[in-house]
């Protein structure tokens, strides 16, 4: 079992959006662009993400070999996100955006079809993943300090860093051995069309589009509250470190409750959270404590659903299982979610772009609640 391999490769793929996640907005805002482009911008990524992921699941799927797929797509990834220092306009921009989401978007699900054919049943996915975490949060608390004392500039130089250590640190992880055993009679589409599992990639796309104003506003809004950008930086370390905890604990939270009963908190937890994001701001004990709460609305929905993907997908199925989770959550749902709030933000304003947030998340839990067909007891015995 490559356990270190694999988290060091986390660990890089993580510190990039360490830097990217916080950040390229600002650097977006500092070149003047207005919060409904800063939104189409960013939405380019997950276009790609919905667009993406399946190609490379099935082509990875048909080789048999997902490793030098994931390896083309890690370094065609570097020289995409390079063409944004030569950019010099919204389409070149967006340009470049696309060419390195398509293919950044390939890495994801072949690194966790990886890793869980690595593991082969056994525990451990949490603390390979908790190494990406700490990958985040080295960046955006380093690049939150440099920040303070050089050119927002630094934001795209640290993130073609970040992804030529990507390139590098794919290179070490071996090809996962096929696991026969696993095989599952029948297509993909007969597993896709069962209730319970378009119910998790509905929900899963709402939680998503709840994330949208975070993820593409969160640092402003911080920083048109007063916030340096040294302590937005602690407060997305915060609430990674909430995730730490909680991939670290993934054993027993998995072996204890449902999966389905996860993510039903995980999205109650985010119909709250973004209350208090919108509409106390200002109150530091108030943000802290929504900070804290990305532990659940991400790290717990997040193990729970690759859990569940990992034990509907068989092994032929694997990469292609991760890809469509990967489209539909992050893809579909990061598309909706980041269109919505930068058409929200200037219109109505933080507060009721926040709620927005909070409406997506409590439709997921609607959709989950209802859905009545058989889930997996207990995530962690397969793959946790």
């Amino acid at each position: 079992m490559p356990f270190r391999r694999l988290s060091a490769y986390y660990f890089f793929y993580f510190a990039f959006i360490g830097i990217f996640m916080p950040y390229f907005a600002l650097y977006l805002q500092s070149r003047g662009f207005a919060a409904a482009q800063i939104g189409f911008l960013l939405a380019v990524m997950q276009w790609m993400r919905l667009l993406a992921p399946n190609l490379w699941g099935w082509l990875a799927d048909r080789l048999g070999r997902r490793m030098p797929v994931l390896r083309v797509a890690a370094l065609i990834s570097l020289l995409g996100f390079m063409g944004i220092a030569w950019s010099t306009g919204f389409w070149g921009i967006a340009a470049s955006l696309a060419v390195m989401g398509f293919f950044w978007t390939a890495q994801s699900p072949l690194a966790e079809a990886t890793t869980f054919n690595h593991l082969n049943g056994r525990p451990g996915y949490g603390a390979i993943r908790a190494w990406g975490s700490f990958g985040f949060v080295v960046t955006v608390l380093g690049m939150g300090w440099w920040l303070e004392r050089a050119s927002i500039d630094w934001v795209v130089y640290g993130g073609v860093a970040m992804l030529l250590a990507i390139v590098i640190s794919s290179l070490w992880v071996p090809e996962a051995p096929h696991c026969d055993a696993e095989r599952v009679k029948g297509g993909l589409w007969p597993i896709v069309r069962r209730p319970e599992v378009l119910a998790l990639l509905a929900s899963c796309m709402l939680m998503t589009s709840a994330h949208g104003a975070l993820n593409v506003f969160y640092s402003i809004h911080l920083v048109a509250a007063g916030y340096s950008k040294s302590v937005v930086g602690l407060l997305w370390t915060l609430g990674v470190l909430a995730e730490i905890l909680i991939f670290m604990w993934a054993p027993r939270l998995m072996q204890r409750f449902s999966i389905k009963a996860l993510l039903l908190f995980a999205l109650g937890c985010a119909i709250l959270r973004f209350l208090l994001i919108g509409w106390c701001v200002d109150v530091i004990v108030v943000v802290l404590l929504a900070q804290l709460m990305h532990g659940i609305t991400f790290g717990v929905n997040h193990i729970a659903a690759v859990s569940a993907i990992s034990h509907w997908f068989g092994g032929q199925h694997q990469a292609q299982g991760q890809a469509l989770y990967g489209s539909i959550s992050f893809g579909a749902g990061g598309i909706i979610g980041s269109l919505a709030s930068g058409w929200l933000w200037d219109g109505v304003g933080a507060g009721w772009t926040y709620t927005a947030s909070a409406g997506f998340a409590l439709i997921g839990f609607g959709v989950l609640w209802l859905s009545r067909s058989a889930w997996p007891e207990n995530g962690e015995e397969h793959h946790a």
